[in-house]
Formats: structure tokens, C-alpha cells, sequence
């Protein structure tokens, strides 16, 4: 009668500290919530994803809320950089086109579609956040160029991110139509235009 192989134990987490736990845990959450959304991304999840212990999650981000929203923000910051060219047509071409390419990466149209998904408390705050930080950013821009004079100075900053950001939504999840570089470049210039000094 054959010998019974002895069960082998779970590998243990893996010992990973500092910026290298904080890079693989953020890394696991945005994959876990591109592949199931919300219900996937859970702390113990994540942990085992990430090769860490869960009370280390616990232990640098306090929060389910907390760790979504930072893992958010962090790959909105490598994916959409914003850029300073001092120039406000092509800051707003180049961070256009870094959406459009988010938006054509797994990650992308999976946490954009995140909003739309039915929200608890918790996960409703942290896509709040998230999103009023996005906006705040490239807001910057806008206050930029209104300093520099390229625009008049009573530019309204949210209106003109609202202007150039929705249509790039509006084609990836009502359309399904390419967001082209032509197509960029129109809505840039439709805004900018706009906002030019009388």
C-alpha cells in the first residue's frame, strides 16, 4: 500500500517591508479589482495576493477604504502623470492621451467602471475621494495656464476638466467609439479656445 504524502503547509507571506510591501500591496489591490471588482478586493485578499500578512495591511493603511483609495491614486499616478510642459494645449494633449491609453488597458475601463458598480458607504467615500482628487489635479493645470495668461484668469477649472474628461467616458462606456488623436486634439482645442483671453 503506497505511503500517504504528508500535507504540505500554505507558504507563509512573504517578508516584505517598506516601499517593496507597499508597492506589492497597492500592485494587488488594482489587480484584484480589475478582475472582480469590489467584492474581490477584499483586506485578506489582497494580503495573500500582496504576500503579506493582514495585519500589516491593517497596520499601514487602518482601512479597506484607505487601501482602495490609496491603490487608486497610485496607479492613476503612474498610468496619467501630470505633465508641465508650460505649455497648456499640449499639458492637456498629453494628459488626454495618457487617459484614452489607460482606457485601453484591462485596469483601466475595470476601475472606471467601479463608479458605476453598487456602492457601500465605505467604498462610496473612497471613490469620492479618489475622484475629487483626480479633478483637483488636473485642475492645476487650468490655474496654471491663468497664471501664465494664456487663459483668462476667470477660467473656471472644474468646468473646463469636466469638458475635456467626459466625452473620453461618455464614448468608452455609451459609444464604444475609438478615442482617436484626432479626436483629441478637436477636443482640446474646443476647450482651450474657449477659454482664450478676449
Amino acid at each position: 500500500m503506497p505511503k500517504e504524502k504528508p500535507e504540505t503547509a500554505p507558504p507563509a507571506p512573504l517578508r516584505r517591508r517598506g516601499a517593496a510591501m507597499r508597492q506589492a500591496v497597492l500592485a494587488a489591490t488594482v489587480q484584484l479589482l480589475a478582475e472582480g471588482g469590489l467584492e474581490a478586493a477584499t483586506v485578506a485578499a489582497v494580503a495573500a495576493a500582496a504576500g503579506v500578512h493582514e495585519t500589516s495591511v491593517y497596520r499601514n493603511w487602518g482601512s479597506r477604504e484607505q487601501l482602495l483609495r490609496e491603490a487608486l491614486a497610485d496607479y492613476s499616478d503612474q498610468a496619467m502623470p501630470l505633465p508641465d510642459t508650460g505649455n497648456l494645449r499640449e499639458d492637456l494633449r498629453r494628459l488626454l492621451a495618457a487617459l484614452a491609453a489607460s482606457l485601453a488597458t484591462p485596469e483601466g475601463p475595470a476601475l472606471l467602471h467601479l463608479s458605476l458598480a453598487p456602492q457601500t458607504l465605505e467604498t462610496r467615500q473612497s471613490r469620492d475621494a479618489y475622484w475629487a482628487d483626480r479633478l483637483e489635479r488636473a485642475e492645476l493645470l487650468i490655474r496654471r495656464a491663468a497664471d501664465r495668461g494664456e487663459i483668462r484668469p476667470d477660467s473656471e477649472p472644474r468646468a473646463a476638466v469636466e469638458a475635456l474628461m467626459s466625452p473620453l467616458f461618455a464614448r468608452h462606456l455609451l459609444l464604444g467609439e475609438p478615442v482617436t488623436p484626432q479626436f483629441l486634439d478637436a477636443l482640446v482645442a474646443l476647450v482651450v479656445d474657449g477659454l482664450a483671453p478676449r
